[in-house]
């Protein structure tokens, strides 16, 4: 079976796309994971887990601001390299000629 390698046409598209993700992340500011709760009596929480425990801070209104433009940033970044990853994967692998790999069996 012989692999199908990417044209020089697919491989510009790939690498334009992959420009296009380290573009969207030069304006990211600061990260951090975690969520942000708001109590019943209008207190402000930022939930993450360290090392499998879940960790709660108290936060200001000011402090809770901060960690809500944080907290999408870093979803923004994680989207963004998980994009760049896909894309990296499909020009590694069909880039260059391979191994030939095996046909799947069908079982019945």
């Amino acid at each position: 079976m012989k692999n199908h390698l990417l044209s020089p046409t697919q491989m510009a598209a790939l690498r334009e796309r992959f420009e296009g993700c380290k573009t969207q992340i030069l304006p990211l500011d600061w990260v951090t994971q975690g969520s942000l709760s708001q109590s019943p009596q209008g207190n402000w929480r930022w939930t993450r887990k360290v090392k499998a425990k879940t960790v709660t801070v108290a936060l200001s209104d000011q402090q809770a601001e901060l960690f809500r433009r944080a907290i999408d940033d870093h979803r923004k970044l994680e989207k963004l390299i998980d994009q760049m990853r896909d894309l990296s994967q499909q020009v590694l692998l069909n880039s260059v000629e391979g191994p030939a790999r095996r046909k799947r069996r069908i079982s019945s």
